[in-house]
């Protein structure tokens, strides 16, 4: 991939960004520099990213929008890629945010990713739909790519907790309206690793694949990535990409034909 093939996907990708929260039902309140995207009804808490052909952001506007996210009781976060906004990060730390860096990469190779046996797409009204999306929260909380603890006796618990069904009602709907897709790993009725693509035109992103601690290193984050790319390209995308947890991640993603374009950056208060 060329420099300025790496420059046309970062640009498709910022197409991408500040369309996606408006289409998942979120609010966009303009700070000329930044944009703030609000939740409106049920559905993910959104964050702050720069304005598509706007102004560099400075500390002032950061502080700007973080004292309207406290305002609105939403979650003080910012989200944007080094490579195309490359100034925003030393306006975030300056106003006393802490800044999580994540590979963005881009699929470049034509070939179909190989599928796993274990691996299905679930739909809006599958039994194991709250157990799918209950374990990318516990795989989250135990980051990295080493065997964790967390199994499926915590899994069934986390998945009798009332906020699961609040996550599997929110999937659901998207699911029955074609704003996600949905696939996971299965053994003996047990979801081990789920994942979720999320298409807007012809441009898809793999957002929150996660494996259960306990059955890490078996290869289901990517026979899931696979289901979910192959879904996504049957259903008319042209580029998928996703941010890989760490570099560790990304190595195992580059293996299957994922290329790094740039990195994408996350800022949070640093005790949130």
């Amino acid at each position: 991939m060329t420099d300025h093939m790496i420059d046309s996907v970062l640009s498709e990708l910022e197409r991408y960004y500040d369309t996606v929260p408006r289409v998942g039902g979120a609010r966009a309140e303009d700070f000329g520099s930044l944009t703030l995207f609000v939740q409106e009804g049920q559905g993910w808490p959104y964050y702050a990213r720069p304005a598509l052909g706007g102004p560099d952001a400075t500390a002032a506007d950061v502080e700007r929008v973080r004292a309207r996210q406290r305002e609105l009781k939403v979650p003080e976060a910012f989200e944007w890629v080094a490579e195309t906004s490359p100034s925003l990060r030393a306006a975030v730390e300056a106003a006393g945010l802490h800044v999580h860096a994540h590979p963005l990469m881009v699929l470049e190779t034509a070939e179909e990713l190989p599928p796993h046996p274990l691996v299905r797409l679930l739909e809006a009204d599958d039994p194991l739909l709250a157990a799918a999306v209950t374990v990318p929260a516990l795989a989250f909380s135990d980051p990295g790519t080493a065997i964790g603890e967390a199994g499926l006796e915590e899994l069934r618990a986390a998945t009798e907790d009332p906020s699961a069904e609040e996550r599997r009602a929110r999937v659901a709907s998207m699911l029955a309206s074609g704003r996600t897709g949905l696939a996971a790993a299965v053994r003996d009725g047990a979801v081990l690793c789920s994942g979720q693509y999320n298409p807007v035109g012809d441009v898809a992103e793999v957002v929150g694949v996660g494996t259960l601690p306990s059955a890490r290193r078996q290869g289901l984050a990517l026979g899931v990535t696979a289901a979910l790319v192959a879904r996504a390209r049957e259903r008319g995308a042209r580029t998928v990409f996703l941010s890989a947890g760490d570099e560790d991640v990304a190595r195992i993603y580059g293996r299957v034909g994922f290329r790094r374009v740039g990195t994408a950056l996350i800022a949070e208060p640093a005790d949130a």
